[in-house]
């Protein structure tokens, strides 16, 4: 069986094989472009507040590292509780307030049902208690996929100031599922970047 493969294999011109080899390679980007513009077109906006960060990790490169209140939620029920992996996925549960910007209300270990405005988003928990760094804590690391922004270069400086001073807000596209994506970034209430699709 396997020397047929071999010879099947070895009979098929190079050409065609890294012809195959580039159209799986085209179709991986192209899946990737579509799973974005399907978060960005389709999801749910939601405002966040962003906060200030350490400033040992202000920026990266053309990036701007990002923090929220979300981030740091109660562990609520989950506190103490065990968890199947080390950095286990959880949902959390997103409601406005009256300005408008989404809060974490709860964290839970698996998708839950919620109406209109909440909004449930998806997140990995960075850091875990216990001896065997497999519980949750009181209080709960999150990250979401939210946490750096490109921009062009220069640009940075005036979006780290303004994030310090708690003049940024992201509006995020969260889909049912909770996978979410930035979508513009508001500087003291305007719009500064947009997200495009592709």
């Amino acid at each position: 069986m396997i020397e047929t493969f071999a010879k099947v294999w070895q009979r098929i011109p190079k050409a065609v094989l890294f012809g195959v080899a580039i159209l799986v390679q085209c179709a991986l980007l192209i899946l990737m472009v579509a799973d974005r513009m399907q978060i960005l077109r389709e999801g749910r906006e939601v405002t966040l507040q962003t906060r200030p960060l350490d400033p040992r990790d202000l920026l990266r490169g053309d990036y701007v590292t990002l923090g929220y209140d979300i981030s740091q939620p109660p562990a609520g029920a989950l506190a103490g509780q065990p968890s199947a992996e080390r950095n286990p996925i959880v949902f959390v549960r997103l409601a406005p307030d009256g300005n408008g910007l989404y809060q974490a209300v709860s964290v839970h270990a698996a998708p839950v049902a919620v109406t209109a405005p909440d909004v449930l988003i998806r997140g990995r928990v960075s850091y875990s208690c216990g001896s065997d760094m497999r519980r949750f804590c009181d209080t709960l690391t999150i990250r979401y996929g939210l946490e750096s922004y490109f921009v062009p270069e220069g640009e940075g400086g005036k979006l780290e100031q303004a994030r310090n001073e708690q003049k940024l807000r992201v509006v995020a596209a969260v889909l049912p599922s909770g996978r979410a994506a930035i979508k513009r970034l508001l500087l003291d209430g305007e719009p500064v970047y947009e997200e495009p699709w592709y």
